[in-house]
């Protein structure tokens, strides 16, 4: 198993009542699944990528992943497993602005110990996967969205994650772009990377193996 969410609660108090935004989320993931989280705005879906993702804590419940309990951890410890395990793809991209593409691609590896030469092969290599050496001495600004997200991802695998999160992958993207995108994500699970997507799109949630709804912080139904 990677990871077990059990009776997950998140709420903000809003004067004196609580608004929940995830309550009693149940959710097992085995190594190699590939998941589609679907729901309107507001259902939680971000907000459970972020708990996953372990960019967001939560007030009851508990989660473990690769047997690791993480309610338990220190932040410090915390931030070392999702920096080891895991890639993030945003909707909104997250880059650098002040950074090159090529320093937006090799940043998840200056948190670990790899020596320079490494790190110069593993972008390289990330930049002719996705074709854009060209473009590795420019800046996210001047890039279209379709290629900024290219960097992204590129960014979020550099590091050879076991775990993709990606929250609305292909929100900005023409439907081409969708698709190219969509079909990388699926050659990677092919390879044996877990996804676990957020997204409105019936087309991408069909590329997943589970469809998981949720309604108002809720699992509404499971397909």
């Amino acid at each position: 198993m990677l990871l077990e969410l059990k009776n997950i609660y998140k709420w903000v108090n809003s004067g004196s009542r609580r608004v929940f935004l995830l309550k009693d989320i149940n959710l097992e993931v085995k190594e190699g699944e590939f998941i589609s989280i679907m729901g309107p705005s507001g259902s939680g879906k971000s907000t459970l990528l972020n708990v996953i993702g372990m960019l967001d804590t939560f007030n009851e419940g508990t989660y473990d992943f690769l047997n690791e309990p993480v309610h338990e951890l220190k932040e410090k410890h915390r931030a070392n497993l999702y920096k080891e395990y895991i890639g993030f793809v945003f909707q909104a991209y997250h880059l650098i602005d002040e950074l090159t593409v090529y320093e937006n691609i090799e940043t998840p590896l200056l948190y670990k110990n790899i020596k320079s030469s490494e790190r110069k092969a593993l972008v390289a290599d990330m930049l002719d996967r996705f074709n854009i050496v060209g473009k590795k001495d420019l800046f996210p600004q001047q890039l279209s969205g379709g290629q900024q997200q290219l960097v992204g991802i590129a960014r979020a695998l550099i590091s050879k994650p076991k775990l993709i999160l990606a929250d609305e992958p292909t929100g900005n993207l023409n439907s081409k772009q969708s698709e190219e995108i969509m079909d990388l994500f699926k050659e990677l699970n092919n390879d044996g990377v877990t996804i676990i997507q957020a997204t409105h799109s019936d087309i991408n949630a069909s590329y997943g193996s589970k469809i998981i709804h949720l309604l108002d912080g809720m699992r509404n139904r499971i397909n």
